[in-house]
């Protein structure tokens, strides 16, 4: 099993040209507002290359894996698998991963494989599945509740998987935190238990729909039960008929563990007033501008905290108030009280390298 590092929201996406009207970039800068860490596309469809442009052939995942990357978001890709042939489906899945380079790859298998005899198939494609992607990361897309389909080859599948990513969808229900629970607890006493990613209900099914409080629901049991990330289904539908939910979606600050270390170091740097902490958080020739002033490098960043300790904020206590960005930008909201004023809206944006912050701007009245 390979050491998988995928953290954070993501989304399947199943036809190209039915996002952002097939605009490659709109779809990644909306990825990349939404904070979304990672993207799952549609690749490949049993033994048959997908999201090709229906009249002109031209392939839509060769611009979309670009964009994608420029943003600092994971390209995935996924395939409905059926059976047939499965050293075929096998062959072209590695074939799409090896085209793009694709950071991980999605296994979609589903009431095709309920079938008799469907374990030595499952087994054929997942042998010549890993063998040809030996350092790709491989996940299973499956039923939420193995026990409903004792059927299915869960072994083959799983043994030859890195993470699990069951399609968790409460359609016609209004307890996706139950049903998530239910889900991780029974993937876990499987015989080859793997992490697991869920993918959430973003659609609607006749007069059912999924709302923002089953997203937020959803997420935050997630984010109790110490799941590394989740994905949503699916991004044309809920951006056409789900607006509220996509916000929902797009809305909710799920924090990476990198960028979680930093940042909570930052604001409890600020609360100790430890200004010698939070100068070693910058690189050397870091440049912080604010509101009067622009100061370039770490030991004149150290002078400016220990003066706003100090000076400006004396006794200061600082609150996050909101949280967003991926990638190598971030943007945090707060507040903050002191002996000397306080501060009902503060404004920082902050751009990373290596870990540390390179660039810092900041924007704050003290009243």
């Amino acid at each position: 099993m390979k050491d998988v590092k995928l953290q954070g929201k993501g989304y399947f996406i199943w036809k190209i040209r039915y996002c952002e009207g097939g605009d490659v970039e709109a779809i990644a800068d909306l990825a990349a507002e939404s904070q979304y860490t990672h993207a799952i596309i549609k690749v490949a469809d049993g033994s048959r290359t997908y999201n090709l442009h229906p009249e002109t052939g031209r392939d839509l995942v060769v611009p979309l894996v670009k964009a994608l990357r420029e943003r600092e978001i994971e390209p995935w890709g996924w395939q409905y698998i059926y059976g047939y042939d499965p050293i075929d489906e096998a062959d072209k899945a590695i074939q799409r991963v090896r085209q793009f380079d694709l950071d991980g790859f999605v296994v979609d298998a589903e009431a095709e494989f309920k079938k008799p005899g469907m374990q030595r198939v499952a087994s054929q494609y997942m042998n010549r599945l890993s063998a040809g992607l030996p350092d790709t990361p491989i996940a299973l897309s499956s039923y939420r509740f193995p026990s409903y389909h004792p059927r299915i080859p869960w072994d083959e599948f799983l043994k030859k998987s890195d993470l699990a990513m069951p399609q968790v969808y409460w359609e016609q229900s209004n307890n996706p935190a139950a049903q998530l629970e239910r889900c991780v607890n029974e993937y876990q006493t499987m015989p080859y238990s793997r992490p697991v990613i869920p993918t959430g209900s973003a659609y609607r099914r006749g007069e059912w729909r999924t709302t923002p409080e089953h997203i937020i629901e959803f997420m935050e049991k997630a984010l109790e039960l110490n799941l590394p990330a989740a994905n949503f289904w699916e991004w044309a539908h809920t951006r056409r008929y789900l607006p509220e939910t996509w916000e929902a979606v797009s809305d909710f600050y799920w924090p990476v563990k990198s960028e979680e270390n930093l940042l909570v170091r930052y604001l409890r740097a600020l609360n100790e007033h430890n200004w010698k902490e939070i100068a070693g958080l910058y690189t050397e020739q870091a440049v912080h501008v604010t509101n009067s002033e622009t100061i370039k490098g770490r030991e004149e960043i150290a002078r400016w905290y220990r003066n706003f300790f100090s000076e400006v904020m004396p006794n200061g206590v600082f609150y996050k108030t909101n949280l967003i960005g991926n990638g190598s930008i971030r943007h945090m909201t707060w507040t903050a009280q002191s002996s000397a004023g306080e501060i009902n809206f503060g404004s920082d944006t902050l751009a990373l390298e290596d870990g540390l912050i390179n660039y810092h701007y900041s924007f704050y009245i003290i009243t």
